[in-house]
C-alpha cells in the first residue's frame, strides 16, 4: 500500500476536474455525462467531509484485484481501535471506488444482467466461474451478521470479516462515481451487443446500488475535497 502526498494528489485531481469541465454540457442524445450540483446528494457528501471523527481515511480504489482493498480497510479499523485505543465512533473510513472498482457498488441484479464477472474477469470463488453476482458484498455470517465469536483474533468474528456488508456495518462509507458509471454503461453496449441507450443503463445501475452507497459527481473531485475540506488521509491500494 502506497502513500501519496496531499499536495501531489490534489494537483493531479485538479487536472482531472479541469478536463471534465472543459468537456462542457452534453446534449440529450449523449446523456448526462457530467453531474451538476443539483443532480446529486451534495449535502450528504458535505456531511461526510465534515465528519468530526478523530481519524479519517479515504481509500482510493480503482482496481478490483479480488477485493484485496477490503483487507487493508479491515486492518486499519482493527489497528486503530485495538492497537491504538481509538474509539470506533472516532474512526471514519471512506472507500472511494471508481474505475473498474466502481462496479463493486452495484448489486447482484446488475452483475447478472450485464455479466460483469465475464466483462471484468472476476471469478466467483464459490463456482470458479465468471461472477454473475457481486461476490464481495455478502457476509458469510448472513444478512443478520451473526458471528460465533467476539474475539478480534477469531476468523469467525466481525473483526476478521472483510465483506463489504461487514465493513459497512462497522461504519465504512462506500462512494460510487457517476462519471465512471456513465463511461461503463457506454463500454457495456458494444461489449454485450446491447441496443439500449447509455442513459437507460445508467439509470438502471443507479437504481441498483448497494445499500447506503453515495453516488458522487466525479470521484477524483470528491477525493480532493475529502482531503482539503475534510482533512481525510489519502490512501491508495
Amino acid at each position: 500500500m502506497n502513500r501519496m502526498s496531499r499536495r501531489s494528489f490534489v494537483s493531479t485531481a485538479a487536472t482531472g476536474v479541469a478536463a471534465l469541465a472543459a468537456m462542457g454540457t452534453v446534449n440529450s442524445a449523449e446523456g448526462q455525462l457530467v453531474y451538476t450540483k443539483s443532480d446529486w446528494k451534495v449535502g450528504e457528501f458535505n456531511q461526510l467531509a465534515k465528519n468530526p471523527a478523530q481519524v479519517k481515511q479515504v481509500y482510493d480504489v480503482t482496481r478490483i484485484a479480488e477485493g484485496s482493498f477490503r483487507n487493508d480497510i479491515k486492518n486499519s479499523l482493527n489497528g486503530l481501535h485495538f492497537g491504538f485505543g481509538i474509539p470506533e465512533e472516532q474512526i471514519k473510513i471512506v472507500a472511494a471506488q471508481h474505475g473498474p472498482a466502481n462496479m463493486l457498488n452495484y448489486d447482484d441484479f446488475i452483475w447478472n444482467k450485464y455479466q460483469i464477472g465475464a466483462w471484468l474477469k472476476v471469478t466467483d470463488p464459490s463456482t470458479g466461474q465468471p461472477a454473475v453476482k457481486n461476490p464481495f458484498y455478502p457476509s458469510k455470517a448472513g444478512k443478520a451478521l451473526h458471528y460465533s465469536s467476539e474475539s478480534p483474533d477469531s476468523p469467525e468474528s466481525l473483526y476478521q470479516d472483510t465483506s463489504i456488508q461487514a465493513l459497512q456495518h462497522r461504519g465504512v462509507k462506500l462512494l460510487a462515481c457517476h462519471t465512471a458509471t456513465e463511461e461503463q454503461a457506454r463500454a457495456l453496449i458494444p461489449h454485450n451487443s446491447l441496443t439500449q441507450q447509455p442513459e437507460e443503463i445508467v439509470k438502471e445501475m443507479l437504481a441498483h446500488t448497494l445499500p447506503e452507497v453515495l453516488v458522487v459527481a466525479a470521484m477524483v473531485a470528491a477525493i480532493a475535497l475529502l482531503q482539503t475540506d475534510g482533512h481525510y488521509t489519502y490512501m491508495t491500494v
